[in-house]
């Protein structure tokens, strides 16, 4: 039995301080990744929290997210949440963030939440889009936002080695060396490819992810495709439990984190599945297959 959600509205009023979502996407290619870094160089998060403080009157904001996306790593659909004692509507924190962040930050919503709520700890599942832009030229345009690859890749073959990574395994061969994560079992819930134009795209959604696991993967299903290792291959690292057995780590430019699932009770505002330039793309929220 699921417990009724108390009104957000009453709870933060009860303790005189409001617990706020807000979805964000960007363009990770100047930035160090989600997370403040020590040193202050560029990061989304102290991007996100100086704009925020100003729409609070100069109170600090320190934000919680879904998902610390690495260096040069792109999302369409992160989730954030910070406690706040400012009143401000939900349309002014959208607006505002949005006037004093960076051409490549948006805010596209905001939502007041009880405080049972956290962006990182109620989500469900996660899901990424690999873009590889797949000719022989390199692309002028997108050229931060995809990875190219020269090599003519069989999609087909690329298809069915992916079935390997489907479901509940061992991930260890996929996971970077200084991946935090206490376990490296983990759930592929869907790992489709699809194709739009030149581009082709991995659609992974798992109930969590390996540090580089999707880039790794990329890696192996990109080699695969392009005939320089066998279809069974794939099933051979994943079995091998061992990182080098995988080859090179894919490039973080073609990376987007584009879903985060949460519970049916907090009904969390959705836009159209990322990236933008994927348009042509079925906007398919849970694959069944």
């Amino acid at each position: 039995m699921i417990e009724a959600v108390p009104d957000a509205a009453a709870t933060s009023a009860a303790a005189d301080v409001f617990r706020i979502a807000l979805g964000v996407e960007y363009k990770g290619s100047r930035y160090r990744g989600f997370q403040r870094q020590r040193d202050g160089v560029p990061s989304i998060q102290l991007s996100l929290e100086n704009a925020l403080s100003k729409v609070a009157g100069g109170h600090p904001v320190v934000l919680s997210c879904a998902g610390r996306t690495d260096a040069l790593v792109h999302a369409c659909a992160q989730v954030v949440h910070f406690d706040t004692p400012v009143d401000r509507s939900m349309h002014a924190w959208v607006m505002g963030a949005n006037m004093n962040l960076p051409g490549d930050i948006s805010v596209t919503w905001a939502k007041q939440m009880p405080k049972s709520f956290d962006a990182r700890f109620s989500a469900m599942a996660r899901r990424y889009r690999y873009v590889i832009y797949n000719d022989q030229i390199r692309p002028a345009h997108l050229a931060e936002e995809v990875t190219w690859n020269h090599r003519p890749l069989d999609v087909a073959r690329m298809r069915e080695a992916a079935k390997a990574f489907v479901g509940t395994h061992d991930f260890s061969a996929f996971r970077a060396r200084q991946c935090q994560a206490k376990s490296p079992i983990k759930t592929i819930h869907h790992l489709e490819l699809l194709e739009n134009g030149r581009l082709v795209v991995i659609d992974v959604r798992a109930n969590a992810f390996l540090h580089h696991m999707v880039r790794n993967f990329a890696g192996v299903l990109m080699t695969i495709g392009a005939g320089e290792r066998p279809v069974e291959w794939a099933r051979e690292v994943l079995e091998s439990r061992v990182r080098r057995t995988g080859g090179v780590t894919a490039h973080p430019y073609g990376l987007y984190l584009v879903q985060v699932d949460y519970p049916e009770q907090f009904q969390l505002p959705e836009r159209y599945l990322g990236p933008h330039f994927l348009s042509g793309l079925p906007d398919v929220r849970n694959y069944t297959s």
